[in-house]
């Protein structure tokens, strides 16, 4: 039989997709509105009766899930300085599938601590100095969350030689003690902070999000939504023992509120003359823009590019713009029904690719030596990567889906810009990714085999 039903509790959608591991297929899919502010129960019930109307009824062997409900996974993080151990923190954290939602450098000021208590995070990360380093700051940092009733779960994972002496300062925290994530310097060591997170996300913030009662009904919920899409990419580009990847590739999920970009890629410099300037770069990476969306964020894509760059592209006049842009704030549910939405949209949707995957990319700078021109490379590069997913109903739906993927390419006008020069484009139309990525933990031939067999060419 070997039937399993994934299911995705998204924060807009439910989805489900039923999977037969033998014959490696997939044997439907569905979705309901998530009805986090009642009883998730409710939008489970009728999508699987959605479900049932295309597959029929299906005895399922297991039920696993995933989860982003209720705004996902919300971590504050601090570190020592911007460029260090504060990046390293948060590409921990976007690792791991959290939403960063704020970044502090250095010491927590009152504002900062009240900002913290207004965020109300689920999980705060506290980092800083590498192991025998700077334990001022840290200290410092660890006295102040102490003193300020702050609730949530903190994990430790800064200079280890300051540990102790943290414990003892939140002795009456939630606390959890992880490996520094930046041991040495230009040194990352971000995987068991994900697994804390992680372990979190399962023990603790499942049950505080309602879910527990839905854990009764399926087989676990075993990790957050975007986690499941960055071991999803992983699989399909590495691939497993028994089953070839497809290589290194960039995924992009543009939503309403958010553009998710993820790399599977090296990204280390090509050339001899290329020094590496930062942190080393995870080989999956994620990168979260929280004021880049369809909707929720449409304001951020305008404030970016500019209302000219944009009313050239969808081709409307000034009043035409500024009359959808209004529209989507007051209904961001609305759908590009209408051909001067579709216009609207596709504006959007391509700046939104734009500004994304160049801040997630890297950026490579000249600069002379005596020897002559070098350059200091930041972040990944890119360039080499021949394929680019596309996924998010934003993207899965739009009528010119090429024409706004083309804007994830290298673009002559940004010369220092490391995004792609050239690639193919594969498209998740039955939105299977987070669903593969759950299925990888017990079944990863499979799982990959079916996104190979189901991404379909643009």
């Amino acid at each position: 039989m070997s039937n399993v039903l994934l299911i995705d509790f998204g924060s807009t959608y439910t989805k489900l997709t039923a999977v037969n591991l033998e014959r490696v297929v997939v044997l439907g899919s569905s979705a309901a509105h998530t009805t986090v502010n009642t009883d998730l129960n409710d939008g489970l019930t009728i999508a699987r009766e959605r479900l049932e109307a295309i597959t029929g009824e299906i005895v399922y062997e297991e039920q696993l899930a995933c989860s982003s409900a209720a705004g996902g996974l919300r971590m504050a993080v601090s570190g020592l300085v911007p460029e260090l151990t504060a990046e390293a923190a948060r590409s921990a954290a976007l690792g791991a599938g959290a939403k960063v939602v704020k970044l502090y450098s250095h010491e927590l000021t009152n504002s900062d601590l009240a900002e913290i208590l207004t965020i109300d995070p689920e999980i705060f990360l506290l980092t800083g100095g590498t192991d025998g380093g700077n334990r001022k700051v840290i200290l410092y940092n660890a006295g102040r969350l102490a003193a300020s009733g702050l609730k949530c779960p903190i994990i430790y994972a800064g200079n280890r030689a300051a540990a102790d002496e943290a414990a003892d300062l939140l002795r009456y925290q939630d606390l959890i003690i992880c490996p520094n994530v930046m041991p040495r310097l230009g040194e990352l060591n971000i995987a068991p902070v994900q697994d804390q997170i992680r372990k979190l996300f399962l023990d603790r913030i499942v049950q505080a999000k309602g879910l527990s009662k839905i854990e009764q009904l399926i087989s676990g919920i075993m990790m957050p939504t975007p986690q499941a899409m960055l071991k999803a990419m992983t699989l399909l580009a590495t691939g497993t023992e028994r089953e070839t990847g497809i290589g290194d590739l960039m995924a992009i999920d543009l939503g309403g509120a958010t553009t998710d970009i993820y790399s599977i890629a090296d990204g280390s410099p090509v050339s001899g003359s290329t020094v590496i300037k930062g942190l080393p770069e995870p080989y999956a990476k994620r990168t979260v823009e929280g004021d880049i969306g369809m909707r929720y964020g449409l304001s951020g894509i305008v404030d970016e590019i500019g209302i000219s760059r944009l009313l050239e592209l969808s081709q409307l006049d000034r009043a035409q713009f500024e009359y959808w842009c209004r529209a989507c704030h007051d209904d961001p549910s609305l759908l590009p029904l209408q051909q001067q939405v579709q216009a609207f949209d596709f504006a959007l949707a391509g700046m939104a690719v734009k500004i994304a995957t160049g801040r997630h990319a890297g950026k490579l700078e000249e600069f002379y030596t005596p020897m002559g021109a070098a350059y200091a490379q930041t972040g990944k590069d890119l360039r080499n990567v021949r394929t680019i997913v596309a996924t998010g109903g934003s993207l899965i739906y739009a009528p010119r889906l090429k024409e706004i993927l083309n804007f994830a390419l290298y673009d002559p006008q940004e010369p220092g810009s490391l995004r792609p020069e050239r690639a193919s484009f594969l498209v998740d139309r039955k939105y299977l990714l987070s669903a593969m990525g759950v299925l990888s933990e017990k079944d990863p031939d499979t799982a990959l085999r079916i996104m190979k067999k189901e991404l379909t060419d643009e």
